[in-house]
């Protein structure tokens, strides 16, 4: 621990791990979706939920490399609940196969976790014609979340237990100073890749943002976050060498994986939480984000253009 690192309101910090922001929680009778659960934080989120009781769907690209990490999850914890279902987010036709089969098996679902991603790759379109990183990153999730709301929303009518959403952003959002470029989405000759990945977090929490307020004006019991995981030491990590964990400031800077899932696994799960929507939260606590991230018109703007893109209803 850094010597000026201070806890939050909540009791928690930098620091804190995911077991430790979950000691305690009870999570039996819950079900999670989890994207991108075969590796780094989206792995320790399947862990730490099933540790907790919570009956965890991971959603993978690669069902082996999912199913190896179920294995080490069952051999840590034999009484672990987890299933393994394909889900691509480059492709919109993954995620209904998804979403349809998921709902055809009759399960609740209390929690979706909306983790996976990609960091600045080269620029690629997707099958649906659609730049690759974007859709990954925000499109697919948006989707996601559209087919799932209705399943969503009579879990926890039924249930009378809060729902829960949460998308997984980035402090990078902060970099998006020319907003969303909606008009450039799609162009090659002037895709930049990092910015294109400070633009899809943004995407994510201006998503989270109206998607709150729609929930909010239905009156439905489920709420919807964003979370900033924190500089973590994943495989992301390769594009940023000088923080190769071995040095003090990199001590200071990087988190390791089970820090990294905590604010995720905070958001999913802790009762302090509990009716807080709309929130952008950092370190396990709320934090600050951007006058775009905040900006309730260019919510609007974003989900229509989310909706025009993937024909959602």
């Amino acid at each position: 621990m850094c010597f000026f690192e201070r806890k939050g309101p909540s009791g928690f910090s930098k620091s804190s791990t995911a077991e430790e922001v979950t000691q305690g929680i009870d999570g039996t009778g819950l079900t999670a979706i989890v994207t991108g659960a075969s590796s780094g934080i989206g792995r320790e989120t399947t862990r730490v939920l099933a540790l907790r009781g919570v009956h965890v769907v991971m959603a993978v690209r690669n069902t082996d490399s999912g199913r190896k990490v179920k294995e080490a999850i069952l051999e840590e914890n034999p009484n672990a609940k987890i299933d393994v279902k394909e889900l691509d987010l480059g492709s919109l036709a993954s995620v209904r196969n998804f979403a349809s089969e998921f709902k055809s098996l009759g399960f609740p679902l209390n929690l979706l976790i909306n983790n996976a991603g990609v960091f600045a790759p080269p620029f690629m379109l997707s099958p649906d014609n659609i730049d690759l990183q974007f859709q990954t990153n925000h499109l697919g999730h948006f989707l996601l979340t559209n087919l799932l709301l209705e399943t969503m929303k009579s879990t926890a009518l039924q249930s009378h237990k809060e729902g829960r959403i949460l998308t997984v952003s980035s402090g990078s959002h902060w970099f998006a100073f020319r907003g969303i470029q909606f008009d450039r989405i799609n162009d090659e000759s002037r895709y930049n890749r990092i910015y294109g990945y400070v633009q899809s977090k943004l995407a994510n929490i201006l998503h989270a943002k109206e998607l709150a307020k729609r929930l909010k004006e239905e009156g439905v019991e489920i709420t919807a976050n964003s979370v900033h995981p924190g500089c973590v030491n994943t495989n992301i990590m390769r594009y940023i060498s000088f923080l190769d964990g071995s040095s003090t400031i990199s001590s200071c800077l990087v988190k390791n994986t089970s820090q990294g899932a905590a604010t995720t696994c905070y958001v999913a799960m802790h009762p302090q939480v509990k009716g807080l929507s709309g929130e952008y939260f950092a370190d396990c606590n709320i934090a600050n984000s951007s006058s775009l991230a905040k900006d309730a018109e260019l919510a609007k703007k974003m989900w229509d253009f989310s909706l025009s893109l993937t024909d959602a209803k």
